[in-house]
């Protein structure tokens, strides 16, 4: 009977649980899912982590390539991210071309990359004007529900903060790049920002890390950038209800709170890079 209630009402099967100020997952409406994340799963790849909140699982791999700079920025090298939404993921995408969620998602870690700094362009540079590294960010999500721009910007970072990068010099008589495998140094991270998500149900009630079945039934969503210094970098809100200045200020002090946490895991599988650990 449960069940069927929920299917055919899925609010008020929701609200029956808000009266006790409690989730259908028994979570308070502030708890959030355990976190867990991997660094170096892909063995193929420059650098990779995986990542899980609750049930939503994204993968990261990040891979270097040599290129030619752009003529416009001929000492910069170049950063692609890339979000992958596929239909294998959830029965609520289609097979076929990146879905508008996709393309949102990824044009969301492109800004945050370039608001943050994350990497400094210039770092891969090997010869103005001739030869610079290119990263590949794929960023695949494996199975979603719900904040899936969370679990993904916490891979994409710790994926780049694996990154070490070859010694490279450019032969004058061939104009042929030569690589030094034995050499390697590591790609410095400029800054560790943490994404946080939040819903609205009926404006009046704040949904912390949102589930795909409470993504659905809220009536607007929220997310929050914020790096180790309590430095906001980004606030994406797509639409939806409005929401005051109180509530706003409320998630900010939250996601403040949780970029300490995910620094702390940040740190924990760095130490010991190929180790679980979880908050």
């Amino acid at each position: 009977m449960e069940d069927i209630f929920k299917h055919i009402q899925p609010v008020e099967y929701y609200k029956s649980f808000l009266k006790e100020n409690i989730r259908p997952d028994t979570r308070t409406l502030q708890q959030i899912r355990k976190t867990t994340l991997n660094v170096g799963p892909i063995t193929t790849a420059d650098g990779s982590a995986l990542v899980k909140i609750g049930d939503t699982m994204v993968m990261c791999g990040v891979k270097a390539e040599l290129t030619q700079p752009t003529a416009e920025e001929p000492k910069k090298g170049i950063i692609v991210p890339n979000l992958d939404l596929p239909a294998l993921c959830s029965s609520k995408f289609k097979p076929g071309p990146p879905n508008t969620q996709a393309q949102v998602g990824t044009k969301f870690l492109d800004n945050l990359m370039k608001i943050a700094n994350l990497v400094n362009p210039e770092d891969l540079c090997i010869v103005p004007d001739k030869l610079v590294w290119v990263l590949y960010c794929d960023v695949t999500c494996l199975n979603y529900d719900g904040c899936v721009i969370d679990a993904a910007v916490i891979a994409l970072v710790a994926a780049l903060r694996s990154v070490s990068l070859p010694s490279v010099t450019l032969n004058e008589e061939t104009d042929t790049p030569v690589t030094n495998v034995n050499e390697k140094t590591p790609l410095t991270i400029n800054c560790l920002p943490v994404a946080y998500s939040f819903s609205f149900f009926e404006s009046d009630h704040i949904i912390t890390d949102p589930t795909l079945s409470e993504e659905d039934i809220t009536s607007g969503c929220l997310t929050i950038v914020s790096d180790e210094h309590e430095n906001l970098l980004l606030v994406d809100r797509p639409g939806g209800v409005s929401i005051t200045e109180a509530q706003l200020e409320i998630c900010i002090q939250r996601s403040f709170k949780r970029t300490k946490e995910v620094h702390k895991l940040y740190k924990a599988v760095h130490k010991q890079s190929g180790s679980n650990d979880q908050t």
